[in-house]
């Protein structure tokens, strides 16, 4: 692997996460393999711990690698989508982890705005330019979400917090289920992302604990809101091909009956 340095540190993830696929395509590193630790991932490409976290990330979403508690980041056999979840975690629905988000997130918004620094703030500003810039594509823009909240709980300067939040928005990508739920609810969104996302920002800006806990929770509770109506159109949808099913078999009963 090269050192990878860049003027741009929102772009330097993307490069390290393309030089370890290389390395994996090109068979440096082999299916099953542990990948080196991240403090001395960052060491090599001279980036910083949270670069390397984010570029690992986006190769588990590409399926080429596998975090294992506990364990480390190992290749992934063959660069295959990850095999199904264990039942267990299929118990996390979107609305659990949509709620859990609201819960935790809401109180972590409202303990950073006290603590929050004007360089978070900005960082904060940066990412949310990200997620909605037209060059970015699906991930970069998921990635830049994550990261945009993961930033506000380590403004609590409570690892514990952070942790949790991090835990809590990773359990979408343990449930299929969830996962294809919450690409549904993307497209039933009445107020865009980014006006939510700036509400945001102005809260925290304000120092305000209660203001930006009601911000954050507003967005979250959006979150749950088009979830519902995502359920509540699909249920509808399911009606219409039972009772479009019910008229055809009425039909050719009627047909098979006239002859």
């Amino acid at each position: 692997m090269t050192t990878t340095t860049a003027a741009n540190p929102l772009r330097l993830y993307q490069r390290v996460a393309a030089d370890i696929g290389q390395a994996i395509a090109d068979g440096r590193h082999q299916p099953g393999q542990r990948l080196a630790s991240e403090r001395d991932l960052a060491e090599e490409f001279g980036v910083s711990r949270p670069t390397i976290r984010r570029a690992v990330i986006a190769l588990e979403m590409r399926g080429l690698l596998e975090a294992r508690q506990g364990s480390g980041v190992y290749v992934r056999a063959g660069g295959q989508p990850p095999p199904p979840p264990p039942p267990r975690d299929l118990d996390i629905g979107a609305f659990d982890q949509a709620e859990a988000r609201r819960l935790f997130e809401g109180e972590a918004a409202a303990l950073a705005a006290t603590l929050i620094t004007e360089e978070e703030l900005a960082y904060l500003e940066t990412l949310l330019a990200e997620m909605n810039s037209e060059e970015a594509t699906k991930e970069q823009s998921e990635l830049a979400d994550r990261q945009f909240h993961i930033t506000i709980a380590q403004a609590t300067r409570n690892s514990a917090i952070v942790r949790v939040v991090e835990n809590t928005w990773d359990l979408r990508y343990k449930s299929r289920l969830c996962m294809q739920m919450l690409e549904k609810a993307r497209h039933v969104r009445k107020r865009p992302l980014n006006d939510e996302h700036r509400d945001i920002i102005e809260s925290l800006r304000t120092r305000d604990p209660k203001a930006a806990r009601s911000a954050m929770q507003t967005h979250l509770g959006g979150l749950i809101e088009n979830l519902l109506l995502t359920a509540e159109l699909e249920a509808m949808e399911q009606t219409r091909e039972r009772l479009a099913s019910k008229r055809e078999e009425i039909a050719l009963r009627a047909a098979s009956a006239a002859k």
